[in-house]
């Protein structure tokens, strides 16, 4: 069995094939599972890396979803991107609220703090975000990487740990 360079934990985002497309473009063999997927499903695959997709759920809902928190715990880099970021966010001890904004579209990304993550990426890049929620309040050990106009939180991470967090949909 072929192990999964990146793995896609799939909360039902519409971008979430788009995702996994891209990064297939960029010859990083990549596979999707189901967001609830076991920790020895995850494991099985070996992944280098995860991304979690975004999804039309809110995280604070009655009927979120969730992952295995084990997740956490492998110490493998983790992007989580929109309903991903939430998830970290909650995880983490950050606040999730619905936004006063709802950002559908273009956005400018103004970029806060160099990091590996936006390797390749100008100041003021053009964006795409579709979101309706956005963190209040930032999880205890993550910085701001990143900001839109209408969220001081666009991006954020704890390096050390390799968890990074953007509302960012393609």
């Amino acid at each position: 069995m072929q192990t999964a360079d990146i793995l896609v934990l799939d909360f039902g985002s519409q971008y979430t094939q788009l995702i996994a497309r891209r990064l297939r473009e960029q010859g990083v063999y990549t596979e999707l599972m189901p967001f609830n997927a076991t920790i020895e499903q995850i494991k099985a695959k070996n992944p280098k890396g995860l991304i979690l997709s975004g999804g039309p759920a809110s995280v604070y809902a009655k009927d979120a979803y969730f992952c295995d928190e084990k997740i956490f715990d492998l110490g493998l880099p983790i992007l989580g991107i929109c309903y991903g970021m939430q998830l970290i966010a909650h995880k983490f001890g950050g606040s999730v609220v619905p936004a006063s904004h709802k950002e559908y579209g273009k956005a400018e990304l103004k970029i806060a703090k160099n990091s590996p993550l936006f390797e390749g990426v100008k100041d003021e890049s053009v964006v795409w975000m579709s979101h309706a929620d956005k963190v209040e309040v930032l999880p205890k050990n993550f910085e701001v990487l990143a900001t839109s106009k209408s969220s001081e939180y666009c991006v954020f991470a704890d390096e050390n740990r390799k968890i990074y967090a953007c509302p960012i949909a393609a």
